[in-house]
């Protein structure tokens, strides 16, 4: 059991940690997204062997279309700031930024070296915003699913973060639904198939468990005083 960091009340913690390297926070995690879609782009177009087409299983035959899972498939990229946001400290959010494009880096190879697709797909073009997506994210670099990749590294590092914070158990249950959501959301847009999903998870899993093992220990929150001793100074 992760014993809180701070003796603060947790919306306070959160607060602090969300304001600390604020601008260097967002600044990073835009530019570490526009990189990662550089290269995620290139590939997409540009394959260096012959496309693999995904199989289907019998979980991708019981996840219908559904329209309204666009939105938590485009979270991910308001999700994905959150465990950067929460960082202490410099150099944690640093090692972070590398472990989190290390991730991409072998996401970006495994497409390099097997480029995958994901067959036909009943999807409905004339749904709002589905004809952008096809348009701009076509169905190849599909296994791993780096929506599920991501998605998963953060969840960890949120949990994990979440915890020292002292957080409560419904927003810890809210993220994990959120990620729930992000993986359900792939499958329901037809962006990808089940296989894609799992793998994604296992790769974002590895470097989670690998990233919260090695990394620098982040230095210990304020600590609030006993009201005892306030009121003694008084």
């Amino acid at each position: 059991m992760t014993v809180p960091d701070t003796a603060r009340p947790w919306t306070t913690e959160l607060g602090s940690r969300m304001r600390e390297h604020f601008f260097l926070k967002a600044v990073g995690t835009t530019v570490w997204v526009w990189v990662f879609f550089i290269g995620y782009f290139h590939m997409l177009r540009h394959p260096a062997y012959p496309v693999t087409v995904m199989p289907l299983t019998w979980l991708d035959h019981q996840v219908a279309f559904e329209p309204a899972a666009l939105v938590p498939y485009l979270s991910l990229w308001l999700y994905v700031g959150i465990a950067p946001g929460l960082q202490r400290g410099f150099r944690p959010l640093l090692v972070y930024g590398l472990w989190a494009a290390a991730l991409c880096a072998v996401g970006l190879g495994i497409f390099h070296f097997w480029p995958t697709q994901i067959p036909p797909m009943p999807v409905d073009p004339t749904a709002p915003g589905f004809a952008l997506l096809q348009g701009i994210d076509a169905a190849g670099n599909a296994c791993p699913s780096m929506h599920v990749a991501i998605s998963a590294f953060t969840v960890l590092w949120v949990e994990h973060l979440l915890r020292r914070a002292g957080a409560p158990a419904w927003l810890r249950l809210a993220n994990v639904a959120w990620f729930l959501a992000i993986a359900w959301s792939t499958l329901a847009v037809k962006q990808h198939v089940a296989l894609d999903v799992l793998a994604g998870a296992a790769l974002g899993g590895v470097f989670a468990a690998a990233s919260l093992r090695w990394r620098p220990a982040e230095r210990p929150g304020p600590v609030a005083a006993p009201r005892t001793a306030i009121m003694s100074r008084q």
